[in-house]
């Protein structure tokens, strides 16, 4: 791989065991999850452009269309997929577990393997529960032992199929556009729960890592960053560099 002036002057080879990869989130494939807070944003008129919704998605829990997907993926000579586990499948009500759900994630992991590929699973990827919300989500610093308890049970249940996790994805990401611009759920636009969500968000990452390890002391344990550099609107404001 090279771009720009690189090209010129040499090649960037990645080493042999570098995980090329494909990435995908349950709610945006899986179809079907209409008990999580997305679903309910999904229905309030105006939030989603054209009024779509997720309900059949890529159809990966109803028709299993994750096995054409890992196809091509393979065909494309990739290594890895990185997936979540949507939360409110795995406990739909507090404290309550599904074991079809661990089943049909077991289905879905055991399908990359048996394509020689590795899994990556995200725990975490933008969507929470209803009940979960109901409860003010990570506005409620109580989020933080329900989380580490989901992800004991997930790692109880998956970790025989799966050695790299992802905690959180891009929580950054979640912060500013539930909570600084409104534009995904709960849609507020409030500075101090901002702060507050992502302090609980760090603290959540922190106890699942725990948890991870002291089920599989050698699993490879990270969060999802997205990095977005910022200037400041003023540069001659000290507030508008602190921000940016």
């Amino acid at each position: 791989m090279a771009t720009g002036k690189i090209a010129s002057s040499r090649t960037l080879k990645f080493p042999d065991n570098f995980l090329w990869g494909t990435a995908t989130a349950a709610h945006q494939v899986e179809g079907g999850n209409a008990n999580n807070d997305w679903w309910d944003w999904e229905q309030i008129p105006g939030k989603i452009k054209n009024g779509d919704d997720s309900a059949v998605a890529c159809d990966w829990w109803r028709s299993a269309r994750y096995h054409a997907d890992f196809d091509s993926a393979r065909d494309l000579n990739t290594r890895a997929h990185r997936l979540s586990i949507e939360w409110s499948r795995i406990e739909p009500r507090e404290n309550e577990w599904s074991a079809d759900a661990f089943a049909f994630y077991r289905r879905v992991l055991s399908a990359l393997r048996a394509r020689g590929m590795t899994p990556l699973v995200t725990l975490h990827h933008f969507t929470n529960p209803r009940w979960l919300a109901q409860m003010r989500g990570w506005e409620n610093s109580r989020v933080i032992e329900l989380f580490e308890r989901y992800v004991t049970e997930v790692v109880k249940e998956l970790g025989d199929l799966c050695d790299f996790w992802v905690t959180i994805n891009e929580p950054t990401v979640y912060v500013f556009a539930g909570y600084i611009s409104g534009a995904w759920p709960p849609g507020k636009n409030k500075f101090a729960l901002a702060m507050r969500v992502g302090e609980n968000l760090l603290r959540a990452h922190i106890a699942a890592y725990r948890a991870i390890h002291a089920r599989q002391p050698s699993a490879r344990v990270g969060i999802a960053n997205s990095i977005t550099p910022l200037q400041p609107a003023n540069s001659d404001s000290a507030i508008n560099r602190a921000l940016a």
